[in-house]
């Protein structure tokens, strides 16, 4: 009797690798089965409702298409050299990053001084969350429009407040010094509540055994407590507070539109309203999708950058 035909028979793996069992197998396709019919409605609306728009976005930015036309052209990366050398772009985006760069400190560090006062508070908490979150939930064309009436130069109730004080009043949508500032500060008062809201859930979340350690390490004063308890335990929930009002900073589109249309001159026009002007009412779509990509670089640059620089500062438990 040889060796060979003394060891049992089994199915020969030149590999040396174990054959998978074909119940093993039947298995494994099943799970992927179900895996793929429990993704693939999300899966088909992701690719229909992003990537897919995305993607016609790219391709008219490459073309000279105007809306309404029947045929257009293949003009390469002009409308991009356009963008870039357009000092109406310039300005556009000057006049964004001025209002982001207030809203978003502003509504975060207000955001967080009216969480701390409701959660040091011993009653109506309720009340005073439901009224600074009001305006966040309020529809913004019409919360605009009462700002117009606030803000208007002969009987708006700011300037007639001012007036009564003995101190000087302006044309607040109409000056070019103050049309910006002003619409910041209405980004902040509608951004306010979302922030006061997470730092709210924030301030919770936070061990109260956190405290009484600072306390036994001579951190009584409430300065010290925010400085070494509160402030570093809140930091993903400002990051995230960061990014979030940043995006919404560069995404303003209403207030411009009811309150100034770019105004006066081109005082007030952010990017987000330029990409609107020139696709819809200069019909020029080719060169406003080419905005409309370039406003996507670079807030996803921004980001992105924000994230990776404020990661390093923050704390997670």
């Amino acid at each position: 009797m040889t060796i060979a035909s003394s060891m049992p028979e089994r199915a020969a793996d030149p590999t040396g690798a174990a054959v998978v069992p074909k119940m093993l197998r039947r298995q494994r396709i099943a799970e992927a089965f179900v895996a793929w019919s429990l993704a693939g409605p999300a899966l088909v609306l992701l690719v229909t409702m992003f990537f897919l728009p995305v993607f016609a976005v790219f391709a008219i930015a490459l073309t000279d298409w105007q809306f309404g036309a029947t045929t257009l052209s293949f003009i390469g990366m002009a409308n991009f050299r356009e963008v870039l050398a357009d000092e109406g772009f310039r300005a556009s985006f000057a006049n964004t990053i001025f209002y982001v760069v207030i809203v978003v400190p502003g509504t975060i560090v207000l955001g967080l001084a009216i969480a701390l006062l409701i959660e040091s508070g011993k009653s109506c908490r309720a009340f005073y969350r439901a009224i600074h979150f009001l305006p966040f939930m309020a529809t913004l064309t019409a919360m605009a429009i009462a700002w117009e009436a606030l803000l208007h130069p002969t009987i708006g109730l700011v300037n007639q407040t001012l007036a009564g004080l003995g101190l000087p009043t302006a044309n607040w949508l109409r000056d070019e010094n103050t049309v910006l500032p002003v619409l910041a500060i209405i980004g902040i008062w509608q951004n306010l509540g979302y922030a006061m809201v997470l730092f709210l859930a924030g301030l919770k979340s936070i061990p109260q055994d956190l405290y009484d350690a600072a306390d036994i390490d001579g951190a009584d004063l409430w300065f010290d407590r925010l400085r070494t308890v509160t402030l570093p335990m809140l930091g993903p929930v400002t990051m995230f507070v960061f990014i979030v009002v940043a995006l919404k900073a560069f995404e303003t589109f209403d207030t411009v539109q009811v309150l100034t249309q770019g105004g006066p001159g081109h005082a007030s026009e952010m990017l987000l309203y330029t990409l609107y002007r020139e696709s819809f009412e200069y019909l020029r779509t080719g060169y406003g999708a080419s905005v409309a990509v370039v406003f996507l670089f670079i807030v996803v640059a921004l980001t992105l950058i924000q994230a990776r620089v404020m990661d390093k500062k923050v704390h997670y438990q």
